[in-house]
């Protein structure tokens, strides 16, 4: 492997080796650069002369990414973040920001919450691109790696980097099909009925399911889903209840009933998360303002529950 020539490289091209391994193909890293697939596949061989091997291998129609590809991306992350606060001016100035900030937020709160916030950010910062990632069961290695900048999941990971901050909390609510069903009234008419929960990979239950399984309460799981947003077509036209948080009447689960959970629930806290990294940075300071304020617009302007 030659040495790398420092002078040829910057910071199009530490963009250009995140956005592929990202993307995992050079179409889709085309597509999210905005330029032609052919413009990615020069740079990426001007990439390969600078560092001398081969960053990327075929595999079927698409490439994957060396481990060494893998390593030069997780510093590539880090030395865009330290140009692009070079650049920033010591008054942030939100109008002038350009760049593309990832959150990393399941269905439920990506629906509940990241419309508006990507609605003030076009308004107030045009220049700032908005992606999301889904986070599953979020790790450390999203915000170390810098996969994402934020997370906001109800199960902040853990971490002596890791700063989490309370945005809201939601009480579980029982929905159903009020067409076919009545709201179980009693402890045992709730353990009796079929339910629908959501499971994420690896068949990890929601923090509720596993908080029933040690109380030694267990239900019958008729239908598993991968996220919030596939029980609505489970659930109408059919008996299935699905427990979970009640401000997904807002978006998923509008118009369907909603009642009471005859059984003793905690109560479901979300967060947002980020890496000591950004703790002081101006820009993510603001960012982070924002999402509290449209956070609290969402809660105050939800519909109040509606009892079956």
């Amino acid at each position: 492997m030659s040495d790398f020539d420092w002078l040829d490289l910057d910071a199009r091209l530490l963009r250009l080796l995140v956005t592929v391994v990202e993307a995992g193909s050079i179409t889709g890293a085309a597509q999210r650069l905005g330029v032609t697939q052919s413009a990615v596949s020069h740079l990426l061989d001007k990439l390969r002369a600078i560092t001398g091997e081969a960053l990327f291998v075929k595999s079927g129609r698409g490439i994957v990414a060396t481990a060494r590809a893998g390593e030069l991306a997780l510093r590539a992350r880090e030395l865009l973040g330290d140009l692009e606060r070079f650049a920033r001016p010591d008054v942030f100035e939100p109008g002038r920001w350009q760049t593309t900030f990832t959150i990393a937020a399941n269905d439920f709160q990506r629906d509940l919450l990241l419309p508006a916030l990507a609605k003030r950010l076009r308004a107030e910062a045009p220049g700032v691109a908005l992606r999301v990632i889904p986070s599953d069961v979020p790790g450390l290695e999203m915000l170390r790696g810098e996969h994402c900048q934020l997370i906001v999941s109800p199960r902040p990971p853990e971490g002596g980097d890791i700063v989490q901050k309370r945005l809201f909390e939601d009480r579980y609510r029982v929905f159903y099909d009020p067409a076919v069903r009545a709201a179980p009234r009693t402890r045992r008419d709730y353990l009796a009925a079929d339910h629908v929960t959501v499971v994420y990979a690896p068949r990890r239950s929601l923090e509720l399911d596993q908080h029933f399984e040690r109380q030694g309460l267990h239900r019958r799981f008729a239908v598993m889903v991968p996220g919030f947003a596939a029980l609505p077509s489970f659930i109408r036209g059919s008996n299935l209840l699905a427990t979970v948080p009640g401000l997904l009447r807002v978006h998923a689960l509008h118009g369907l009933a909603n009642a009471p959970v005859p059984v003793a629930c905690p109560a479901m806290p979300m967060y947002m998360v980020w890496h000591l990294r950004h703790q002081n940075d101006a820009a993510h300071r603001w960012l982070r303002r924002m999402l509290e304020d449209v956070t609290r617009a969402a809660i105050a302007s939800a519909p109040k529950s509606a009892a079956g």
